[in-house]
């Protein structure tokens, strides 16, 4: 009986430990703050912005949003195969979004090494610096989330290490590294 309670408990409860969600509320308000002073800038100069839009690839941006975003389908599922103990298939699932996350990197290098080559860099005007700064803390965001994968790969390695909560607080750090991408894009790429 107590199983079942406990149980039926889990399955209401907030995926992961509170002070990851702590940590997510804090990432969404001050990327909520670099994104309100973009807009106030891309305002005050409209065309500039408009112009160095045009000089990144949509096709990248696109492929890197759908390369997160199964990323994001991947740690899910590792999510659900660790709840329901299938461990090798949780660790697979690991590496998979692991693979997505390097190629994802690799392609935002090829990105900025492209544009820098065309002249554009983080000094270059008010978007490129936006576009770097965002991209840039980005990029370092998915770097940490290799750890945090990391973690999850060690948890999941060996029986007496194993931690549900664990692994649910790290896919959540993951699934907010992947949201605030969409963000990023849909910004920077998108809006016009």
């Amino acid at each position: 009986m107590t199983h079942v309670a406990e149980k039926t408990e889990r399955a209401g409860a907030v995926p992961g430990q509170p002070d990851m969600w702590a940590f997510v509320l804090f990432e969404t308000l001050i990327f909520t703050a670099y994104f309100g002073f973009y807009l106030f800038y891309r305002g005050r100069n409209a065309q500039l912005f408009l112009h160095s839009q045009a000089q990144l690839d949509l096709r990248i941006g696109v492929f890197n949003t759908l390369v997160l975003l199964l990323s994001s389908w991947s740690v899910a599922r590792c999510v659900q195969s660790s709840r329901v103990g299938a461990y090798r298939a949780a660790l697979r699932d690991v590496f998979l979004t692991a693979g997505f996350a390097a190629v994802f990197l690799f392609f935002k290098v090829f990105e900025w090494a492209r544009l820098v080559r065309m002249g554009n860099g983080l000094d270059s005007n008010d978007f490129f610096t936006y576009y770097f700064f965002l991209t840039g803390i980005h990029f370092v965001h998915l770097l940490i989330g290799f750890v945090v994968l990391g973690v999850v790969a060690y948890q999941l390695w060996s029986p007496a290490r194993r931690s549900q909560e664990l692994v649910e607080t790290c896919a959540t750090y993951w699934h907010t590294v992947d949201y605030l991408w969409v963000l990023i894009f849909a910004l920077l790429y998108v809006v016009r």
